[in-house]
């Protein structure tokens, strides 16, 4: 069997990738924000019941991300559009209560931030654990009290680097079935998928060669090469009995899952490592915001 290597990088433009690092800064205003407010409120508040809509909703949402960006909490936000409405005319400013209001209200979704292709993706996928909040650090050492985190699962599409779909669970075995159903919502066609040990599962094996995608995970340790319900994991355990990890990696190129964990690096080195939520849902919409605003970067470098 031919083990295909990897292919050479190509020598990067380096100015244009400065030049792109450069645009990830850049606080763009979009005229039709306020060009089209009225129209937009309008529309908003067809059929609404009780008190109207005073912003439209690409307004809130650009405070949301401003918010995030910034690591600022509602009432700072408010202060920093005081601000900026110094240098735009027609610029409303509402107060942080309606700002944080309106915001647990939006819907994000990871579809209007990705690079449109009707091309099959390979996706790498993984979990990694943000706090809960970033409150009381220190009593919790002195006191020993358990920390509280959340699950992120991601998945990555290995070419461009972007979020396709992302779940929020506690459970301790990765379903890879909710995140490939998941990128399908968000029109990704998926035809592999890498995976550590945590996806190793009957269920996960047989679902995705179920649905003609190639599973490209790692099997634990001590897997015995028995069906057990699972013929493609069967295979996959002896394959990789067979074969070195090494080889078995080049062979599969299961070293493209750093895409993954590349993402869950600049997610956390941009915005932190906890979310400032404190409801359930309303963190899982802050995960989600970030990593639209990650897929965001990543359309500014193409």
């Amino acid at each position: 069997m031919r083990i295909p290597s990897y292919p050479m990088l190509d020598h990067r433009d380096w100015h244009s990738y400065n030049e792109a690092l450069v645009r990830r800064g850049e606080l763009n205003l979009d005229s039709s924000v306020l060009e089209e407010w009225k129209r937009e409120l309008k529309k908003a508040n067809k059929g609404k019941v009780g008190e109207p809509y005073h912003y439209p909703e690409s307004y809130i949402r650009l405070l949301a991300f401003i918010r995030l960006l910034f690591h600022q909490p509602y009432r700072q936000t408010e202060g920093f559009v005081h601000f900026l409405s110094r240098f735009v005319d027609g610029l409303q400013v509402p107060d942080y209560s309606t700002i944080s209001r309106r915001v647990n209200k939006l819907q994000i979704s990871l579809d209007e931030s990705l690079i449109k292709s009707n091309r099959p993706v390979s996706i790498a996928v993984d979990a990694f654990g943000v706090k809960v909040h970033n409150e009381g650090d220190w009593i919790r050492q002195v006191w020993k009290v358990k920390k509280g985190y959340l699950k992120i699962h991601f998945a990555v599409d290995i070419k461009t680097g972007q979020v396709v779909s992302m779940d929020v669970l506690s459970e301790k075995v990765g379903d890879g079935k909710r995140l490939v159903n998941r990128a399908r919502e968000n029109n990704v066609r998926v035809k592999r998928v890498f995976g550590d040990g945590s996806y190793d599962s009957k269920a996960n094996f047989n679902f995705l060669t179920q649905e003609g995608i190639i599973p490209v995970i790692k099997v634990r340790k001590g897997s015995l090469a028995k069906s057990r319900g699972s013929q493609a994991r069967k295979l996959a355990v002896i394959e990789q009995k067979i074969f070195k990890p090494k080889v078995w990696s080049r062979i599969h190129r299961f070293g493209y899952r750093w895409r993954v964990e590349g993402a869950f690096y600049v997610i956390k080195r941009v915005f932190g490592e906890y979310v400032t939520a404190r409801k359930f849902v309303n963190m899982a919409k802050e995960i989600a915001m970030k990593a639209s605003i990650y897929n965001g970067f990543i359309k500014a470098m193409v």
